[in-house]
């Protein structure tokens, strides 16, 4: 059963405020009686879904929103099971999670991180949420990610790629499967320098939010490490639609190569706008101008249409990966399979990853033998596991940062259908974008405590 869950706004109530003669919000009255919130008592447990149905990353979120939906069905044992069957571990048999039919509420982040709160702490206080998923912002993740730790439900991370949200602002009841802009960046670099040589002189437009932030900065660092120069960086807002007036500058800045750290409809927008002022034919410092997209997606890429041909970027999985690369990313056509065959098209890197996150939570819960926030955590960290598209993969303990292969692309030349916009460079092992939990690009937060909400 689909609850559709209308954002309200309101303040997380407290037991001091309850005692003063209001009544307990369903969380609290769950804590009291089971230990942790919105402990599940009948036959159902609720997940809520938190993605942005509105604004420049709703592409992204109605994707999520589709694999979420599959991920339920094949939980509750309808369709054909998906990467149920390929996952390395085999708890999940189709009768939901502990034999509790798996409901779910949805709400629209809006791109905001003051509407996902609302959305979220509705799905908390209202819906009864046991966990919370979901985001194509990392603003947005970071906030509710903070939400559900002062509440005591698991927050299972959609699509965020800001170092923050497993550096600085990282949470004990929080978990990231998708990789981040230091990896990104680590794993790009040295296909730059293949493409395009050492001696290149770089302007940056980036998104100016946590996100574009941290891209702007790794991948910064990443080509400098080359020899790379980077001539400015210009911060743009997440709601601007029309880049114009920031690219006319880059021809007249020194650069021969621009750097989009944009995603979602932005990155359409402005990359469109590049191409339309000429960047893709003209020249600089004697080279062909380049322009480059650290991270995108086949989503975005049919966004931009013929505009994403030869330029290089990262993702955090693709739907080809395990028919030209082989069973290292089995679990891959499994899910491509089910999701073409309820939605006609393949999934997203976003739909991937929310997919996925929903399988993990369930299997950790599973596995942990209880819904408790602090036991779920506990069975997730420094779990290992394979057959979700993404090879052999671990959740950190130290930070909850999932460590897999990271994907370098490169928009086709002559692409045969508007679905496969996008070919693989090459594949970046794990180790080579590991990095230390006390790196200076995820520094200056604590994980803290598990918190069960009691």
């Amino acid at each position: 059963m689909t609850k559709t869950n209308v954002t309200r706004r309101g303040v997380l109530r407290t037991g001091a405020v309850a005692g003063a003669g209001l009544a307990l919000p369903t969380y609290l009255r769950a804590a009291q009686h089971e230990g942790f919130t919105n402990a599940p008592t009948g036959d159902t447990v609720t997940l809520g879904f938190n993605v942005p149905q509105t604004g420049p990353y709703a592409d992204e979120g109605a994707d999520e929103l589709r694999a979420f939906e599959l991920a339920v069905e094949h939980l509750n044992g309808g369709g054909d099971g998906g990467m149920l069957q390929t996952f390395s571990e085999k708890n999940l048999d189709g009768t939901g999670i502990l034999g509790k039919k798996v409901e779910y509420v949805t709400g629209d982040t809006q791109t905001k991180s003051d509407a996902a709160r609302a959305s979220a702490r509705s799905m908390i206080e209202k819906d009864g949420a046991v966990m919370i998923s979901g985001g194509s912002s990392s603003g947005v993740a970071v906030a509710v990610q903070g939400l559900c730790q002062e509440a005591g439900v698991i927050f299972m991370a959609g699509l965020t790629h800001s170092n923050d949200t497993t550096g600085k602002d990282k949470k004990a009841n929080g978990f990231r499967h998708f990789f981040n802009a230091y990896m990104s960046a680590a794993a790009l670099a040295p296909v730059l320098e293949s493409l395009y040589g050492a001696d290149r002189k770089a302007y940056h437009l980036t998104a100016d939010y946590t996100w574009g932030w941290t891209q702007q900065e790794s991948i910064q660092a990443a080509t400098e490490a080359l020899g790379w120069e980077t001539v400015e960086n210009v911060l743009t807002p997440l709601a601007a639609t029309d880049f114009s007036s920031y690219i006319a500058p880059v021809l007249q800045s020194g650069a021969d190569v621009l750097v989009l750290n944009h995603y979602g409809g932005n990155m359409v927008n402005s990359l469109t706008n590049a191409v339309q002022f000429g960047l893709r034919e003209a020249q600089a410092n004697g080279k062909d101008f380049q322009i480059v997209v650290p991270l995108y997606s086949e989503l975005m890429a049919r966004g931009a249409g013929e505009n994403i041909a030869g330029i290089p970027g990262s993702q955090n999985w693709d739907w080809k990966l395990e028919n030209q690369l082989g069973e290292r990313y089995t679990g891959t056509n499994a899910f491509v399979q089910s999701f073409g065959e309820k939605y006609g098209f393949p999934p997203s890197q976003a739909a991937h990853t929310c997919y996925a996150q929903t399988l993990l939570y369930a299997d950790a819960v599973t596995r942990a033998g209880s819904f408790n926030p602090c036991a779920v955590a506990e069975a997730l960290e420094d779990f290992e596991f394979d057959g979700l598209g993404n090879g052999p993969t671990t959740y950190r303990g130290a930070d909850h940062q999932c460590f897999k292969d990271v994907v370098v692309v490169r928009g086709k030349e002559n692409p045969e259908n508007e679905f496969d916009l996008v070919e693989i460079v090459e594949v970046t092992p794990a180790d080579a974008v590991t990095y230390e939990p006390d790196h200076p690009m995820f520094s200056g937060g604590s994980l803290g405590s598990c918190n069960p909400g009691a």
